[in-house]
C-alpha cells in the first residue's frame, strides 16, 4: 500500500517480492561472512565452538564503528531473516542427529533423570526471572535456553511466543556466555567432584546448553565421556518439540483468539517442529546413509551459525547493561540449578 501511494504510476505489485528479496541480500551476505569468520575462529581455536563464535562475532559487528550502521541499517532485513528462517531450517536438520534407539539405549532411569533436570531448570529459571522483574519474555527464553539446547531452543520458542527481538538477542547473549564459561569451568571439576569419565560426560550432557559446547567440554575426558555426553544432550534436544508445543498452547490460551503480527493465530505444532519430529523419525529408521547424515550435519551447523550471527547482531549492549545485574543474577542462579540437578541425577542413575 505504501509503495502505490508514493508511486501511483508504478507497475503493479508483482515487482515487490523481487525488490524485497534484493533488500535482504546485504544482510544475508553479512551473515555468510560471519559464518566464514566463525569457521576460521573454530579452526584456529578448536575449543571454541563455531556457533559460539558466530554469536560473539554478530555482537561485535553490531558495535564496531564503521560496521554497526550497515548492520542496523541496510543489513537488518537480511540478518533478521537469517535469525528466524535459517534458524528453523537448522532446527529441522538437528533432528537427524537424534536416533530414538540410541537415546533409549541409555536406559529409562537416564531418560527420567534428563526430564527431571529439564523440568527443574525450566520452571526454576522461569520463577526466578519473574521474581527478579526481568522484562517481557526474557525469563521464558532464558529458561528455555538453559534447560534445552541454548540459542537454538530460544529461537524455536520465540517463533511461537512472538517475543521481542531485543529479548531474544539478550537471552541468546546470556546463554551463550554461560555455556562458553562452562567449557572452561566444568573440566576443572571433573575429578574434584569424584566423577568417572562416563559420569562426567553425562553431567556435561545434562548441564551444558549448546551441542557444540557439550562436545568442547566433554572431549577433555576422552571418547567415553564424549559419547555419553552427546547422547544425554540429544535427549534434552528431543524435549524441544513438546516444550514448543506447550508454549504454543499457552500463547493461544492467553490470547483467546488473538492473532500474531502476521495475522495468524500461533499454531499448536509449528511447521518447523513437525519437521524436527519427522527428521528424528527418519533417523530412527536406520536407513539414512552416513554420507547424507554428514552433509546434513554440516548444513545444520552452517545454517545455525548464520542464524546466530543474525541474532547476535541484534544485541544492544547499552540496553543489556541496564538490566545487566538482574540478567547476570538469573544466569548464575539457573546455572547453579542445572549443574546441581544434573550432578545429583547422574549420581542417582549411575
Amino acid at each position: 500500500m505504501a509503495v502505490t501511494d508514493k508511486h501511483p504510476a508504478s507497475p503493479p505489485a508483482p515487482t515487490l517480492p523481487r525488490a524485497t528479496a534484493s533488500g535482504k541480500l546485504p544482510g544475508l551476505a553479512m551473515a555468510a561472512c560471519g559464518v566464514v569468520l566463525a569457521w576460521g575462529v573454530h579452526t584456529l581455536l578448536p575449543a571454541v565452538p563455531m556457533l559460539t563464535a558466530a554469536v560473539v562475532l554478530g555482537i561485535a559487528a553490531a558495535h564496531l564503528p564503521g560496521v554497526r550502521n550497515r548492520v542496523r541499517g541496510v543489513g537488518k532485513p537480511g540478518l533478521t531473516l537469517a535469525g528466524k528462517r535459517l534458524m528453523r531450517i537448522g532446527i529441522v536438520l538437528l533432528g537427524l542427529k537424534l536416533g530414538l534407539d540410541d537415546v533409549l539405549g541409555l536406559g529409562w532411569a537416564t531418560v527420567a533423570m534428563v526430564i527431571a533436570v529439564v523440568a527443574a531448570t525450566f520452571f526454576g529459571t522461569l520463577w526466578l526471572g519473574r521474581r527478579l522483574g526481568l522484562r517481557g519474555d526474557q525469563p521464558l527464553l532464558i529458561a528455555t535456553g538453559y534447560s534445552i539446547c541454548g540459542a537454538s531452543a530460544i529461537g524455536a520458542v520465540s517463533e511461537v511466543s512472538g517475543s521481542d527481538e531485543e529479548d531474544v538477542a539478550t537471552s541468546v547473549a546470556l546463554v551463550t556466555l554461560c555455556g562458553t564459561l562452562a567449557i572452561a569451568v566444568l573440566p576443572l571439576l571433573h575429578h574434584p567432584l569424584g566423577l568417572d569419565d562416563a559420569q562426567f560426560g553425562r553431567w556435561v550432557g545434562a548441564g551444558v546448553h549448546d551441542v557444540g559446547q557439550v562436545v568442547a567440554a566433554a572431549q577433555t575426558a576422552g571418547p567415553v565421556a564424549l559419547g555419553d555426553a552427546v547422547l544425554v544432550k540429544l535427549m534434552r534436544v528431543a524435549l524441544l518439540a513438546p516444550l514448543v508445543a506447550a508454549v504454543a498452547v499457552s500463547v493461544r490460551g492467553r490470547r483467546r483468539g488473538a492473532v500474531t503480527a502476521s495475522g495468524k493465530r500461533p499454531p499448536l505444532v509449528p511447521l518447523f517442529v513437525a519437521g524436527f519430529l519427522l527428521t528424528v523419525a527418519v533417523r530412527s529408521t536406520g536407513r539414512v546413509p552416513q554420507g547424507i547424515l554428514d552433509v546434513a550435519q554440516h548444513a545444520q551447523e552452517l545454517l545455525l551459525a548464520a542464524a546466530l550471527f543474525g541474532l547476535g547482531s541484534a544485541v544492544h549492549l547499552p540496553s543489556l547493561a541496564r538490566t545487566g545485574g538482574r540478567v547476570a543474577a538469573l544466569g548464575l542462579g539457573s546455572w547453579i540449578v542445572i549443574a546441581g540437578a544434573s550432578y545429583g541425577g547422574v549420581l542417582l542413575t549411575t
